[in-house]
């Protein structure tokens, strides 16, 4: 067992192969022109999915569905939502959630499609952070609105901040009244205090905005931090926000595709559902409801309590590791999600170099990163510790040896 993760039901040690397995993770390299060099076996640490078996009971409730030979039209079970209810309320402390507070989302992004679509124009202006997750930048794209960033800062210790005042002017200055909230943040790992939240969302009511509030990454908090929904800050917020979750962080299920929106105001659910209607497309997938009841029954529980142990221990050791061995490398510690955002300028400058060459020069021995500039920081690589420990270790070693002090 490694050192800092206490003895698991579950198993969070194996190297699975997934090899051939629909995984984008394993069956691609995100940095173009990048080859692994003969020798180096493949880590894969990029996309924000997980390299760990998933808890049994999702594949049992799945196995038992597919049992009988019929699969036609169906609507959500009473013990889909009982199932969400009961999540919210042991994970996230919240009380007095209803079925009709709960709908049904085909990935949070398409939640945030609907959300852009039913209170902004094409051309209109949302407040985003940044680093921005590069999901919202290409949905609000796609759907030809304007992206005006508020930048987060690193304090004096290093912890990525809100910039409230900056906030309240580029809302001013553009007319914003659609604001996406990113809880905890991706790609920088925070979670966000509830002082924090209530600042915000008073930015966000003093200037009359509507609220997405991504909080897909809320059941991965790290050991020592809590999330807080952004709804149970106040009344207000509770009102203005447009609050968005998945299993599929949490239990590794992007593939079986089903996130759920809970918002509380009847005027928002009405506009948000009514754009989902109007493609035909947001429908759940029967064996997605099931794989969510799985997910979130007690044994899942216990399962991302453990995992949550599992990713502690290898933020723990990576950022050490970082910071000690990679002269020429910040980072932030984070407080939630897997990911590490790395900031490479001063290493880069010092060995006179460029971004892609390093990217390329990981791939080289097996590490499989991600390019970190499209989340908006122009030195930036995110990298995916999901993966068993002794991966995380072999990843270090490989990087320190072969990449930032060869």
């Amino acid at each position: 067992m490694e050192k800092g993760v206490s003895i698991m039901k579950y198993d969070f040690t194996t190297i699975m192969d997934r090899a051939g397995k629909d995984s984008i993770a394993v069956d691609s390299i995100p940095i173009p022109g990048a080859e692994i060099s003969e020798g180096y076996s493949r880590i894969p640490m990029w996309v924000a999915d997980m390299n760990f078996a998933t808890v049994p009971t999702i594949q049992e409730a799945i196995i038992e569905r597919v049992k009988h030979p019929a699969f036609g039209y169906f609507r959500p079970t009473k013990e889909y939502f009982d199932s969400i209810i009961h999540w919210q309320d042991v994970r996230n402390g919240v009380k007095g959630l209803t079925a009709d507070d709960i709908g049904y989302e085909n990935g949070v992004l398409g939640c945030v499609s609907s959300a852009i679509q039913a209170f902004t124009a094409p051309g209109e202006a949302v407040l985003l952070h940044s680093p921005t997750y590069i999901g919202f930048t290409g949905t609000m794209n796609n759907a030809g609105r304007k992206i005006v960033h508020s930048d987060l800062y690193r304090d004096e210790n290093g912890v990525w901040r809100m910039n409230y005042e900056d906030m309240d002017k580029k809302i001013k200055e553009n007319n914003i009244h659609l604001a996406i909230f990113c809880s905890p943040h991706n790609p920088t790992g925070r979670v966000w205090t509830r002082e924090e939240i209530e600042k915000a969302m008073e930015v966000y009511k003093n200037n009359d905005c509507v609220v997405i509030s991504d909080e897909i990454w809320s059941d991965l908090t790290l050991s020592g931090y809590q999330h807080i929904p952004t709804q149970s800050v106040s009344e207000d917020a509770k009102m203005r926000t447009i609050g968005v979750y998945a299993p599929s962080k949490t239990f590794n299920l992007a593939g079986l595709i089903g996130s759920y929106h809970i918002i509380y105001s009847k005027y928002l659910r009405d506009r948000v559902n009514a754009q989902s209607r109007t493609s035909h497309y947001n429908s759940m997938n029967v064996l997605s409801m099931h794989a969510l009841i799985g997910a979130y029954k007690p044994e899942g529980e216990e399962w991302v309590n453990e995992l949550r142990e599992v990713l502690t221990d290898n933020v723990n050791y990576a950022y050490d590791y970082i910071t000690t061995h990679f002269k020429g490398v910040t980072l932030s510690k984070p407080q939630g999600t897997y990911m590490l955002y790395l900031d490479c300028e001063e290493w880069v400058k010092e060995h006179n170099t460029d971004m892609d060459t390093l990217l390329k020069a990981g791939v080289a021995v097996g590490v499989i990163w991600q390019d970190g500039r499209p989340f908006n920081r122009p030195y930036a690589i995110r990298l995916n510790l999901a993966v068993p420990h002794s991966l995380v270790v072999d990843a270090m070693d490989r990087l320190d040896k072969n990449v930032f002090n060869k």
